[in-house]
């Protein structure tokens, strides 16, 4: 634990003392919070019963959920192509706690994030729910989808051997999750093929229970499986980034 403490301290000092890093993970959902909301919300007045804007924030969120697991995976690749990593791994500490460490400081940041567009998103207009149980359960449900995203990241990076290469890899899990969910568009209007892709991506049950939950709109999903497929895939990412740590270390 308190190596996962140090590394995760490491990370968060790096993060805060680099303004290029700071800025440039805000500025992207920002723009789209700003710009596309309320160029949207021109057009759409009225989705599921909501405003554009207060649809379409989840997915802002997850957007910026996922831009924060490839900067951790980012991150982790780094300090492999630099030696850091065997400095790591010289140390008495579990193999898990390298990860652990790096996965927390993600989600830190995922969730510093999130607090910035919340704030942005209601000066545009955004409706997000006053009651508690929402924001414990967006912080909940963000936590563990950047979980699950970071593992992926992370597993990626375990075996990359080049920052293009990284790159070129992640791009597959990237944007294509965004856009193959309900992040822009209801689920009941899409087209058949596309909802069968868009529920099987565990982006579209964070944005639906988010959508219920932070924003006042309705579940086209029930909550208990959105929670429940929400954690399972933040399982399954933290197993695959062990698996293929462990794999590169060997």
């Amino acid at each position: 634990m308190n190596a996962t403490i140090t590394i995760w301290s490491k990370h968060m000092t790096k993060f805060f003392r680099n303004r290029e890093e700071l800025g440039g993970l805000l500025l992207q959902p920002i723009l789209w919070v700003v710009l596309f909301g309320v160029g949207m919300g021109a057009l759409v007045r009225n989705v599921g019963g909501s405003d554009y804007m207060s649809f379409m924030l989840p997915g802002v969120l997850a957007l910026t959920a996922l831009g924060g697991a490839v900067g951790g995976g980012m991150a982790l690749l780094d300090e492999r192509l630099r030696g850091i990593m065997k400095e790591y791994l010289a140390a008495p500490i579990p193999r898990l706690s390298i990860l652990l460490g790096n996965a927390a400081s993600t989600i830190t940041k995922a969730l510093f994030q999130a607090a910035i567009i919340l704030l942005v998103g209601g000066l545009m207009g955004a409706r997000i729910t006053t009651n508690p149980l929402g924001w414990l359960a967006l912080v909940v449900l963000l936590a563990l989808f950047t979980l699950g995203f970071a593992g992926i990241a992370l597993a990626f990076a375990a075996r990359s051997q080049s920052i293009m290469g990284y790159h070129g890899l992640i791009f597959l899990f990237n944007l294509p999750l965004l856009f193959a969910s309900n992040a822009l568009y209801p689920l009941v209007n899409m087209p058949g093929w596309i909802k069968t892709i868009a529920l099987a991506n565990p982006t579209t049950y964070l944005i639906d229970a988010l959508r219920a939950l932070t924003f006042g709109g309705s579940a086209t999903i029930a909550l208990p499986i959105s929670f429940a497929v929400t954690a399972l895939f933040a399982a399954l990412g933290t197993a695959l980034a062990l698996w293929s740590f462990q794999r590169t270390i060997r």
